[in-house]
């Protein structure tokens, strides 16, 4: 089957929410394919429905200070982070045509960043009871989702070349104890933006049996 393939660079939160509910309600009608929305977002902290306020450590004007947002969103887990160097995807995926599992969704999510991270020389694993992908202790891709009459939404957000130190104002997805990390800090050295995304949309498509259109969309 064909995914349709959109690439949008830096994009904001609140713009990038209005696509997904727009490719979503296509998708539900059929008349897009699966499709796969990658991105970044200028600094921004997003609430997923188990978000309890004890997890974001500063003020909502402390963070509006430093030229971050806050959103409220209607995926799966608690707080979470998204800045520059941060690969961001949204698949709009109809899982009526793959598997309607959410367990086997997010798995198979997971599987596209271990071998990402494989290729990369690192080894990446999968934590009991949290979802992402983790490098020992510390969460490498994050990991949140929302499904309407099996219609995927929301995605993942991989630490590509991203300033942590944002993440130092929240408790990252809920999780006391655990760190984030990202290529850039395992590698010791700056990444290529586009050779992740090259290998996350190869990876992709190979775990879900899915293969990008010809008609790729880039937008600037």
């Amino acid at each position: 089957m064909l995914f349709h393939l959109e690439q949008f660079g830096m994009i904001d939160y609140a713009a990038a929410l209005a696509l997904q509910h727009d490719r979503v309600a296509q998708r539900k009608a059929g008349a897009i394919p699966d499709t796969l929305l990658l991105l970044e977002h200028p600094h921004v902290y997003t609430l997923g429905r188990n978000a309890k306020p004890e997890n974001m450590l500063v003020s909502a004007e402390f963070l509006a200070s430093q030229g971050a947002e806050i959103f409220k969103t209607d995926r799966g887990g608690d707080v979470t982070y998204h800045g520059p160097g941060q690969l961001v995807g949204y698949p709009i995926l109809d899982l009526t045509q793959h598997r309607r599992d959410i367990s086997w969704y997010m798995r198979s999510l997971e599987e596209v960043f271990i071998r990402t991270a494989f290729d990369y020389g690192i080894k990446a694993e999968r934590m009991p009871g949290a979802a992402g992908v983790w490098v020992g202790n510390d969460k490498l891709t994050a990991m949140g989702v929302h499904l309407s009459r099996w219609v995927t939404s929301h995605g993942f957000a991989m630490n590509v070349n991203t300033d942590l130190h944002y993440f130092e104002w929240i408790v990252p997805c809920g999780l006391q104890g655990k760190g984030v990390t990202s290529l850039a800090k395992l590698l010791g050295h700056t990444v290529r933006m586009e050779e992740v995304t090259e290998r996350v949309v190869e990876h992709f498509g190979a775990v879900f049996g899915l293969v990008p259109d010809r008609e790729e969309v880039k937008h600037h």
